[in-house]
């Protein structure tokens, strides 16, 4: 089975965990995730299945969404629910303060990695430094935050709800605490929900339960397998020269008249461009054959190729 899983990681899990469950249903065992969710977030994780696994790599590049309320007035240990309370306030700020802030937070800003994090130094994730109580020196990371806007404030409760479309590396705990820093009063993230990953959104997930269901009716549950790569522009190949890109051979399609309709519509509707040159590459029964780089001369670099022999 090839393909990948949708999947709307419950409350309490780690991203690995939820594989796992997942791979124990499927029965499955060559499988991976696009990224992770730590254990209080919720959300989309796509699985990947068998060849798709070649393929997770890109996704991590993706932007993502999420929804998340940010609890003001008190900070914690480690930024979210589960941390130690370190302080606290009742002097909460109004919406009109909060609209005035959240400027400052889109666009390219950077971010000092949270000692809470599966980050590695030396070979050990900050999170096991945290534990025992060492302090790591983490240099500040340029992320971009492409939107931010308030959902809705309960001002009595101090509760923030915000989304959020950001680049990867962008930790939301760190934004949820600096907005609080910001405001005056502090802050943690209470709850935070992922609903996209790139092309992919968290209305074509399945539960854990719903999964399980599915594969109990013998309902299909996995996506194809360029479901990841929607992002890139594509091409198709005629037999011969397909034979020839799952041969890993590199191919000059710009010496044969067949692909100058292919070739001159991705380079004219910008698909391409000088730092984008990733295409998705399939034969002429529309099955992928796997990604390749093309380059301005029409020449096409097999990079990733399916096998599914």
């Amino acid at each position: 089975m090839h393909g990948v899983l949708l999947l709307d990681k419950p409350l309490g899990l780690s991203s690995n965990q939820a594989l796992g469950k997942a791979k124990f249903l499927l029965k499955i065992k060559k499988a991976g995730h696009t990224g992770t969710l730590d254990p209080l977030a919720t959300g989309l994780l796509p699985l990947c299945f068998g060849e798709a696994t070649k393929f997770s790599a890109d996704l991590l590049e993706a932007d993502k969404t999420y929804e998340t309320v940010v609890k003001l007035g008190i900070t914690t240990t480690t930024g979210d629910a589960e941390g130690e309370v370190l302080t606290q306030t009742d002097h909460l700020p109004n919406l009109t303060q909060i609209e005035a802030v959240l400027p400052q937070f889109r666009g390219e800003i950077e971010q000092v990695p949270p000692m809470y994090s599966a980050l590695k130094h030396q070979g050990k994730a900050l999170y096991e430094y945290a534990r025992n109580g060492v302090e790591v020196v983490r240099a500040a990371r340029r992320v971009t935050i492409h939107q931010l806007d308030c959902l809705r404030y309960d001002a009595v409760a101090g509760l923030l709800a915000l989304r959020v479309r950001c680049s990867k590396g962008t930790y939301i705990r760190t934004l949820g605490e600096e907005i609080g820093q910001a405001l005056g009063c502090g802050g943690y993230l209470q709850t935070l929900r992922r609903l996209a990953v790139g092309e992919l959104t968290i209305a074509d997930a399945l539960t854990l339960e719903v999964l399980s269901q599915r594969l109990a009716d013998k309902q299909p549950v996995l996506a194809p397998l360029d479901t990841l790569l929607q992002g890139l522009p594509k091409i198709a190949l005629q037999v011969e020269w397909a034979q020839r890109f799952r041969h890993g051979q590199r191919l000059a399609l710009r010496s044969e008249s067949h692909y100058a309709g292919q070739l001159a519509s991705l380079f004219t509707s910008a698909q391409l461009t000088e730092e984008t040159r990733l295409v998705r590459v399939y034969d002429d029964q529309a099955q992928l054959l796997g990604t390749a780089e093309l380059n301005a001369n029409g020449r096409l670099q097999p990079q990733r190729l399916v096998s599914l022999n």
